[in-house]
């Protein structure tokens, strides 16, 4: 892979500071990769360098026959939520009046809630949500400015929160400054409101934003340095508490996997299990859907992500994924179960697969990577028989004309 890095890199005439520079690497971490001294096992990583290089086909790069071939994203997605939403949060004013009336912050709090659990139930969740969203920024941001005291921590909590959904929605149709100004405002209004749970739970989101824009290193440090911040707190904290603490080791459990760190991503796993065990059997965390379902879903990434495809469909077959209330999640599961059939060449399993994902939640394989990236893979080598099928999988998820 090394040598094809260097050989793509030099016919286009780059040299190791720029290529490295635009993934936002170092010199010396390209040239390990080049010479072989260092594994290249990042799926982000490996989509910045193959846009960076021109290359739409990771294959081209991996040299792997069996290999899915990902269609490499050359931009982020369209989605016509974001215009308001970048307005919202871009051209924050510095000077805000005085408002003759402040929204309270319990029903602020309980419209952000309403709309994290529109964001799980609905089938066009981001398309419905991006347009609550323009209304609940201005909204918290101004009763953060207007409030005092405890209801100004109240209105602090309610406006991370609002972020957070933010950060959720706007995932991969949002450039990159947006995604990292979103992030850090979460995290910023939790830690001024000094709440450990609103803490833990923008970590959370950071660590997503940062995983998915291939820092994994810095994402299992945000999200581990939130799990023990929580920690002490656990034992006297509510159910929710726990909950957003499972959910970072669920996190950590995939960020490792992705790494190829089997060791520590079965241990993070086995640590979101026994919260599970700890909570009642129905308990589900309203923003990050932490529970036993989700514990078994993230089972399935884990195997799948360590390319241990056999045993992501074991766990798979035991799965009823009608237990989670997550549309969203249960569509994600569905397309993680094909990720294991394509990881074994079975694309007339995979096809079926994602046709269920696709039926579960158009929107979430629309606008997921991942799944876009399977759907190509079909549209390309799908059993002749099946190509019709898989061209109109194809077309309606939005991936043909990329590819």
């Amino acid at each position: 892979m090394g040598e094809r890095i260097r050989a793509l890199r030099e016919s286009r005439g780059m040299s190791r500071a720029v290529l490295a520079g635009m993934c936002n690497r170092g010199q010396d971490w390209l040239k390990k990769i080049e010479t072989g001294d260092r594994e290249l096992r990042s799926h982000a990583l490996l989509l910045k360098l193959a846009a960076a290089l021109a290359v739409t086909d990771l294959s081209v790069i991996t040299g792997d026959a069996s290999d899915i071939a990902a269609t490499v994203p050359m931009g982020r997605l369209n989605h016509p939520g974001l215009p308001g939403i970048w307005d919202a949060v871009m051209t924050r004013p510095l000077v805000v009046a005085r408002p003759a009336t402040v929204t309270d912050p319990a029903h602020l709090q309980g419209r952000a809630d309403q709309s994290w659990r529109l964001w799980h139930t609905s089938e066009n969740n981001r398309t419905e949500v991006c347009a609550l969203l323009p209304d609940l920024i201005r909204d918290a941001e101004t009763a953060v400015r207007a409030l005092d005291g405890e209801q100004r921590r109240a209105a602090l909590v309610a406006l991370s929160d609002v972020y957070r959904l933010t950060g959720q929605a706007t995932a991969y149709i949002a450039p990159a400054e947006l995604a990292w100004v979103v992030a850090d405002r979460a995290l910023t209004a939790a830690q001024d409101a000094d709440n450990p749970a609103a803490i833990a739970a923008a970590a959370w989101n950071m660590g997503n934003i940062l995983r998915e824009t291939a820092y994994p290193e810095e994402a299992l440090r945000v999200v581990l340095d939130a799990s023990n911040l929580i920690r002490p707190h656990l034992e006297a904290g509510p159910d929710d508490w726990r909950g957003i603490y499972g959910a970072l080791q669920l996190h950590a459990a995939v960020t490792y996997a992705r790494e190829g760190a089997e060791g520590d991503a079965l241990r993070h796993w086995e640590k979101g299990n026994q919260v599970a065990k700890s909570l009642p059997v129905s308990y589900v965390h309203p923003s990050t859907v932490f529970g036993r379902a989700n514990v078994d879903f993230h089972q399935v990434s884990v195997h799948t992500d360590l390319k241990k495809a056999q045993k992501a469909l074991g766990v798979a077959d035991d799965i009823d994924p009608e237990v989670m209330p997550s549309i969203e999640r249960r569509a994600r599961l569905w397309v993680e179960v094909a990720r294991g059939h394509l990881q074994r060449g079975d694309r007339t399993a995979a096809l079926m697969v994602m046709k269920i994902a696709y039926e579960t939640g158009a929107e979430t394989v629309r606008y997921t990577p991942s799944a876009r990236s399977v759907a190509a893979d079909l549209w390309r080598k799908a059993p002749r028989a099946l190509r019709p099928e898989a061209a109109v999988l194809a077309e309606a998820v939005g991936v043909s004309t990329a590819v």
